[in-house]
């Protein structure tokens, strides 16, 4: 199955085309970057200061018909859900999209100074968290499965970068790296 990256308020062409690698050596399908025509600020909370992720998700499902494959929606903008102070990403289970935001994956967000490398490396762990959703994955009890929940940056960075045996078995087209 193809997977779709569509940047909103997204600014790093390195990372995005270092993400496209990295999800091509996992997944058997297509990665491709498409452009949707979506303005996040409609859905900005003025009272938060963050993007409405869900909201963002569901206008993004109204424009993505003519795309057989899941979509990640990829921005630099900080994200929630009323539940929650702030999240990484957000998918549909079972579904076709999903929302990740970089925004808090940067070191520079928690120390100051930058990291590209660290940066990769969580983009890439959370876009296959969110991917898992979209293949009907659930959170894993496995530190070392990427799909183990992850409420705080220190989680992003203690669970592993694959899919744990009995995750893997449940998503069509991934590779057994």
């Amino acid at each position: 199955m193809d997977i779709f990256i569509a940047p909103l308020k997204f600014y790093s062409h390195l990372l995005l085309q270092n993400l496209t690698a990295e999800l091509a050596k996992r997944f058997s399908g297509i990665i491709q970057i498409i452009d949707l025509n979506v303005n996040l600020d409609d859905f900005f909370s003025i009272d938060r200061r963050q993007y409405f992720s869900t909201q963002i998700i569901a206008e993004v499902m109204k424009h993505t018909d003519e795309f057989n494959g899941k979509i990640i929606l990829l921005t630099d903008v900080d994200i929630f859900v009323p539940a929650l102070t702030f999240i990484f990403g957000e998918a549909q289970l079972n579904g076709k999209h999903s929302l990740l935001s970089v925004c808090r994956l940067h070191e520079e967000f928690y120390s100051g100074t930058s990291n590209e490398d660290l940066l990769l490396e969580r983009t890439v762990k959370e876009a296959l968290h969110e991917l898992g959703h979209c293949y009907g994955l659930r959170h894993c009890i496995d530190w070392d499965c990427v799909m183990h929940a992850s409420h705080g940056i220190e989680e992003v960075d203690i669970k592993g970068n694959s899919y744990c045996r009995q995750c893997i078995t449940k998503i069509e087209g991934y590779r057994h790296l």
